[in-house]
């Protein structure tokens, strides 16, 4: 069973395309009217969505029937398939873009998912990947509380290598953009809580978080959430979060072009 059906029930009400995560995703993917884009890993669509506006073309994948019966409602602009990451049912050079927000770390074999979308991908397009990095992940302080769970995450964040990946399958001029959480950021994912810690205590938003969601750590989110709360009432969360400022961002686009 996918991940991902596990934690799709009852996925969206945390989890929402934020307006300013599609005003970037739109930006570097460079949309134009009339052209194809593909959604790698869709999950329920949220992005897809809010992409798929006026006559742009999108179609979306993802190995999850769960995630995927949910997408099918939001949109008939784009077209739903389910498919695996590493195995695109799709002709070579048939996209004019591709994106990916937050999944690529869930791919059992990165390097022939990226092989694949630049297959599919037309000349001088690009792919756009919304990620994070392991130096970003250990900036969280959510490393504070729930240091296993965070471990993990650095651990698979280490392992996606995401610039050299993308450049081992030939795409070129790889960029990247930093971001930071927002106050109102509206698409509650790992560390949606940065400037919200009291999101943690709350057991659906950690349902749609897969690093809590799917880990074996329960014993620790249990401690982790009693001394949050209370270092919240306290006021000592403030001294926790001095101690991880830091200038790397929490998340990064990276923009690989088909050159």
């Amino acid at each position: 069973m996918a991940i991902y059906d596990r934690i799709g029930v009852g996925y969206d009400a945390t989890r929402r395309a934020d307006p300013y995560l599609v005003s970037r995703l739109r930006h570097h993917l460079s949309l134009r009217s009339g052209q194809s884009y593909l959604d790698l890993a869709c999950g329920t669509g949220n992005y897809t969505a809010a992409i798929a506006e006026g006559d742009t073309r999108l179609s979306a994948i993802d190995q999850s029937s769960v995630m995927l019966a949910a997408a099918r409602k939001k949109s008939r602009c784009a077209t739903w398939i389910r498919a695996n990451a590493d195995s695109l049912p799709f002709a070579a050079g048939a996209f004019d873009g591709a994106m990916s927000t937050l999944a690529h770390h869930h791919f059992p074999d990165i390097d022939a998912a990226f092989a694949e979308v630049f297959r599919i991908l037309k000349p001088a397009t690009r792919f756009v990947i919304f990620t994070f990095t392991p130096e970003q992940m250990r900036g969280y302080w959510l490393n504070e509380y729930f240091p296993r769970i965070c471990e993990r995450a650095i651990d698979q964040a280490g392992c996606l290598d995401t610039p050299n990946r993308l450049a081992r399958v030939g795409f070129r001029n790889i960029a990247s953009e930093l971001y930071e959480v927002r106050p109102d950021l509206q698409d509650l994912f790992m560390y949606s809580g940065k400037h919200e810690p009291a999101r943690y205590l709350d057991p659906r938003i950690r349902a749609g978080i897969s690093g809590f969601a799917v880990n074996p750590y329960d014993s620790e989110i249990a401690a982790g959430c009693a001394r949050l709360a209370d270092d919240i009432k306290t006021g000592r969360f403030g001294s926790v979060v001095a101690r991880y400022r830091n200038d790397l961002g929490d998340y990064v686009f990276f923009t690989a072009h088909k050159s």
